[in-house]
């Protein structure tokens, strides 16, 4: 894999997260190309891609915290909830219906952002660590609240 320096101060967190980004995206098309299988819609979202990847950068977090912390479960199951409820709302058909189901994603993202807060006030992560992935939620929630304004535009998220 090619070493990125877009690093910064904190650096090791962000040079994961391109690495974690470039393995999915490969394996993706490697898939797709091996099978000559076609993509669902909602894998071809920015918004889902970039939520798989964050799933991957929760996963090696959670692999530091201990399970016996109450925020543990709260962390695995927001992370998991923001792509699984994308590729549901991608999937309906009314304008209403892929709004619910995006709204929940949106907050499934605040509630994780929230948890590394926690964390963080816990002494259990640095507050490096926490702004690493509370930026990849940020770009998450702003492609949620874009959806959710292109399928209800009289909507303010």
């Amino acid at each position: 894999s090619a070493n990125l320096n877009l690093c910064g101060r904190s650096g090791k967190g962000i040079k994961i997260r391109i690495q974690i980004r470039i393995r999915i995206r490969i394996r993706i098309k490697s898939k797709s190309k091996k099978f000559d299988m076609k993509r669902f819609d909602h894998e071809k979202l920015n918004v889902y891609q970039e939520s798989i990847v964050f799933v991957g950068w929760a996963a090696d977090l959670l692999e530091s915290i201990p399970k016996s912390m109450a925020v543990y479960n709260q962390l695995d199951r927001a992370s998991t909830s923001v792509p699984l409820n994308i590729a549901e709302g991608n999937g309906k058909f009314t304008p209403k219906d892929r709004c619910k189901f995006f709204d929940i994603a949106r907050g499934s993202a605040l509630e994780y952002a929230a948890c590394l807060d926690v964390l963080v006030a816990k002494g259990k992560i640095s507050s490096e660590i926490a702004a690493n992935g509370k930026a990849s939620l940020v770009e998450v929630v702003s492609m949620l609240v874009g959806l959710i304004r292109a399928n209800s535009p009289d909507r303010n998220a």
